[in-house]
């Protein structure tokens, strides 16, 4: 993650204020440093002598529905923290808007590394394939999550998952599109008709990838899941295909890895990533294209979201407008699957 020191949108000593209140025996002056990179709930770093947090907040202006659910971002932390699935410690939620002007969580700061892009350039080529099948393991183990024990049977509707989401996508583009794009209309056509007949239901992150996970300091261990903001019951599919988006795109789309020789540089298939996934305990089923296009379809209406938030002036990052305007290659890439 990256630091920046640039003003929040809120009142400081108010923030600092509450965390007093609410978590005792903290020691010493708050330092507050926005957490540069993210598209989407505005992350600040909350350190204080005696203990280091993360803030997670709405971001301000007007929403889609739905969109930048904090709350279950909290309740999935907090109920999958006696799991083995890797996250921070959810210290506390907040609906008061007078603190930060929307609602938000505090977690606990992490000691780790986050990996910004698939090409893994800080990594040697000789142990990047490690880091992939610690990310294909531990997808495996929320996919194993058993939703009674950790009582999230009400997370999200079972059942019948592509055929909803491809609905609340396309309410999603019609809510935020600032273009036309006759791919979009395409995969809007075709994904309703060709939905495989596999209807499996487990907890979906909804934005597994490399950029939100963090690993230990040294070693190819994911301690911690990161970004919960799109989770929901749905097919354990919709995740694997989405962590496969960069074997499809381009280095200049979003962490793409598509021109890149992989065995030189010692990164697995897409079929290799998938396998050790699956031989982790995952579902056991075949990634398609649908899945894949429906992965991409998803993302490039997530990034016009973004645009259409850079347009209003309420987008949670400085380079909005950039990234937004890849909706487009996204959605190629979809149909160049398909057909």
């Amino acid at each position: 993650m990256t630091r920046t020191e640039t003003t929040p949108e809120f009142d400081p000593a108010r923030l600092r204020d509450f965390l007093r209140r609410a978590i005792p025996g903290l020691d010493g002056e708050m330092r507050l440093a926005r957490i540069g990179g993210g598209q989407s709930n505005p992350t600040f770093f909350v350190d204080f002598d005696d203990r280091a947090l993360v803030l997670r907040k709405q971001p301000p202006g007007d929403l889609l529905p739905s969109a930048h659910a904090v709350d279950r971002e909290f309740r999935i932390l907090r109920a999958l923290s006696g799991t083995d699935v890797p996250v921070p410690n959810a210290v506390l939620y907040c609906d008061d808007r007078s603190v930060v002007g929307t609602p938000f969580y505090v977690m606990d700061k992490l000691d780790g590394r986050v990996m910004s892009t698939y090409a893994l350039p800080q990594i040697a080529p000789a142990e990047r394939r490690a880091y992939y099948f610690a990310m294909a393991e531990t997808l495996a183990k929320l996919h194993r999550v058993d939703l009674a024990a950790t009582g999230l049977t009400d997370y999200g509707k079972p059942g019948n998952f592509f055929q909803r989401q491809i609905t609340r996508w396309i309410r999603q583009w019609d809510a935020s599109r600032t273009r036309e794009d006759a791919n979009i209309d395409r995969l809007i056509a075709w994904l309703p008709a060709n939905i495989p007949p596999s209807d499996q239901t487990t907890i979906a992150h909804g934005d597994f990838r490399f950029g939100n996970l963090m690993f230990h300091p040294t070693e190819p261990r994911v301690i911690a899941v990161l970004d919960w903001e799109l989770s929901t019951l749905g097919h354990p599919l919709a995740d694997v295909a989405y962590s496969c988006m960069a074997w499809h795109t381009g280095a200049d789309e979003f962490e793409g890895m598509r021109d890149i020789d992989l065995a030189a540089e010692g990164i697995p298939t897409q079929a290799e990533y998938v396998a050790h996934y699956q031989r982790s305990g995952g579902c056991a089923e075949p990634v398609t294209n649908f899945h894949l296009a429906f992965s991409l379809f998803r993302f490039a209406v997530i990034l016009e979201g973004i645009a259409a938030r850079a347009k209003s002036g309420s987008a949670a990052a400085d380079d909005a407008v950039q990234v937004g305007a890849q909706a487009a290659g996204f959605a190629r890439r979809a149909v160049a699957l398909i057909d």
